[in-house]
């Protein structure tokens, strides 16, 4: 059983994975100094306001505060842009596997090498 653990958390996959969730974990902290260090400062000096973590209502003695999703969808969509724009940047440095393959299959070069033959022999 250890040896089956072993062999799991060795494979690539789970590797890629655990480095993606680490780079993502501090790319968090980069998109989170944009936000604190560049973009809300721009939004105090327009609004007024530092963030929209003021925006909320009062419902009984409970706070119902809208602006903190708004600065998480905030976050949210500036993450998601990013990584968009390197998967895209990704895709065009890596060729599609029919270009790298370059040229017919092994099925098509049989047939093709039956027909000949064929045509050949009579």
């Amino acid at each position: 059983m250890l040896q089956e653990f072993k062999d799991f958390v060795m494979k690539g996959n789970i590797l890629e994975i655990a480095v993606g969730l680490v780079m993502a974990l501090y790319f968090q902290q980069v998109v989170d100094a944009f936000l604190d260090s560049v973009l809300y400062p721009l939004i105090a000096g327009i609004v007024g306001q530092p963030s929209f973590s003021a925006i909320g209502f009062d419902v009984g003695d409970a706070r119902v505060s809208i602006g903190n999703v708004i600065d998480a969808m905030i976050s949210f969509v500036i993450v998601a842009f990013v990584l968009f724009l390197i998967l895209r940047a990704a895709a065009k440095v890596q060729k599609p596997k029919e270009e790298v393959a370059g040229g017919p299959s092994e099925v098509e070069l049989l047939i093709e090498i039956r027909d000949q033959l064929r045509a050949n022999n009579g």
